[in-house]
């Protein structure tokens, strides 16, 4: 083994090392309820969904030719690597960034993953972003475990390494990533990763979830995707 490989293993070990001390916030029986609703709540919604995403997945493929679904990786509980499946609300050769996005677009893409005015997004794609229903297939992910309803947003590697330290990180994957959480139901795309606000209002979740936390989260999402101010993107 090189000396640079010795290196990247203890550092692999070292934040392994970090993540077991960090102990998910929360009593056990908060945790244990929390596990009950997202799979008692995910299994109900993802029967009563069953024809309106199917439908929209229609719409999608009419539109724009292809999969109508698609996954994306992500960093799950204890630095695991998931997949997050969605609907599609892009063209589907929306990987060639450099096709579709002007020199500042892609500058906010390195940094967001998000675009303003994003050109790769489709008529049907606006409408189901501005009510959030492209996500809708991701509590087939609840069910499987990987993610909560209510939790801080999963988020790339590179977003990872790029916007928390490793104290912060060790917080962040000490609990499930979740298909809504503090984020999406408060300032949502206002507050973003180069700002600094994004990585306090996913921390402030993770080292204060309760029953209480939980339920603003819930009910702040119904107004980010059907109030006056929603702002999906």
């Amino acid at each position: 083994m090189t000396s640079k490989e010795m290196t990247e293993s203890s550092a692999s070990m070292g934040e392994s090392l970090v993540i077991q001390k960090i102990q998910p916030s929360g009593t056990l029986a908060y945790r244990f309820l929390k596990r009950l609703f997202d799979f008692v709540f995910s299994l109900c919604v993802s029967v009563v969904l069953v024809i309106p995403v199917a439908i929209v997945c229609a719409l999608i493929s009419l539109e724009s030719p292809g999969n109508p679904l698609y996954a994306q990786e992500r960093v799950g509980k204890s630095g695991k690597t998931i997949k997050i499946l969605k609907l599609r609300s892009m063209v589907a050769d929306a990987g060639d960034v450099q096709k579709y996005l002007s020199s500042e677009q892609l500058h906010q893409w390195e940094v967001e993953r998000k675009v303003d005015d994003d050109p790769r997004i489709t008529k049907v794609g606006q409408f189901i972003r501005k009510c959030s229903i492209d996500e809708m297939p991701q509590f087939l992910n609840v069910l499987n475990g990987d993610l909560s309803v209510i939790g801080p947003r999963p988020i790339t590697r590179d977003e990872l390494e790029q916007h928390f330290s490793d104290e912060e990180k060790a917080e962040l994957l000490s609990v499930q990533p979740g298909i809504t959480g503090l984020w999406q139901a408060t300032d949502r795309n206002a507050a973003t990763f180069e700002s600094g606000l994004r990585q306090k209002i996913e921390l402030r979740y993770v080292r204060n979830r309760c029953f209480r936390m939980d339920w603003k989260c819930f009910t702040g999402t119904f107004g980010a995707m059907f109030g006056k101010k929603r702002t999906g993107r």
